[in-house]
């Protein structure tokens, strides 16, 4: 591929049976219309559902679409740095194949990113099925800030959120789900760390970030759809979800910091509910 035809933006979307989505994802990214030069590289995690006959009958479009297929669910970390490999876009976007995208979305995120020169990563505003606001962003999971939390009542630090107002605010990470990585961030940080294999790999990845120097950014006048939920659902019921964090977490905190981390957490809670019952009783 030639200088010439190199694309603005690579999108990199990982499909794991989610075959009617990713199809409606596609078609929202083709009238997204912001006029930027696309790619879009999808990696299926071994799919059963037909996604991939279905992804190559639309590899005709006018959006130049590339397909690696998977024998089985490589995880989401792996599947998004096999798509990483194969751009030519100068700017990365990761994106959920439960997103849709809504007008001028992507082209606000690639303004943003090209006018900021600190942005590392740039993630856009989520919303529900029903339009709702989606919280998308965390704070990162401290020691500190669950004592704050879980002893001293500073509630909300453990909790998604999304910043009020319409300006861009700088935060400490964004979910995954839709994921603006900048040059200067993948020159930096490099690819995601494929040690987690779902779950944690989006907040370690911005840890990074701000480590190099780069910032994390929250731009809320781009605006996607989020079905929250269809992506990871696939991987486990959700009564056992939270199984799914602590292996995640052994990676992000370190084994000493997780167990110290979920004792903090666990006796907090613990003393809420004793001091509530108590003060029912009376």
């Amino acid at each position: 591929m030639g200088l010439s035809d190199m694309p603005e933006l690579s999108i990199v979307i990982v499909n794991l049976n989610n075959k009617d989505l990713i199809l409606d994802c596609i078609d929202s990214i083709q009238k997204e219309g912001s006029g930027l030069e696309l790619e879009i590289i999808i990696t299926d995690n071994g799919s059963t559902d037909g996604s991939v006959g279905a992804l190559r009958r639309i590899q005709d479009s006018n959006i130049k679409i590339q397909i690696i297929e998977n024998k089985g669910n490589l995880g989401y970390a792996k599947a998004n740095n096999q798509g990483i490999e194969k751009t030519g876009g100068k700017y990365i976007l990761l994106l959920n194949s439960d997103t849709i995208v809504k007008k001028g979305a992507l082209g606000k995120l690639m303004k943003f990113a090209q006018k900021n020169l600190d942005a590392g990563v740039v993630g856009p505003k989520l919303l529900n099925i029903d339009g709702s606001l989606q919280p998308s962003c965390f704070n990162f999971p401290t020691i500190r800030n669950a004592i704050k939390e879980y002893w001293l009542g500073d509630k909300g630090l453990f909790e998604k959120f999304a910043p009020t107002g319409e300006k861009p605010a700088e935060v400490d990470a964004v979910v995954g789900a839709a994921f603006l990585i900048s040059p200067k961030a993948l020159k930096k940080v490099g690819m995601l760390d494929e040690r987690y294999f779902a779950y944690f790999e989006d907040i370690d990845y911005c840890r990074q970030t701000w480590k190099k120097g780069l910032k994390v950014y929250y731009l809320p006048t781009s605006e996607i759809i989020h079905y929250h939920g269809a992506t990871f659902k696939k991987m486990s019921p959700e009564k056992d979800r939270w199984k799914r964090l602590i292996p995640g977490s052994k990676i992000y905190h370190g084994i000493a910091k997780h167990y110290i981390l979920t004792a903090i957490i666990w006796l907090g809670q613990k003393w809420v509910q004793l001091t509530k019952g108590k003060s029912e009783q009376i």
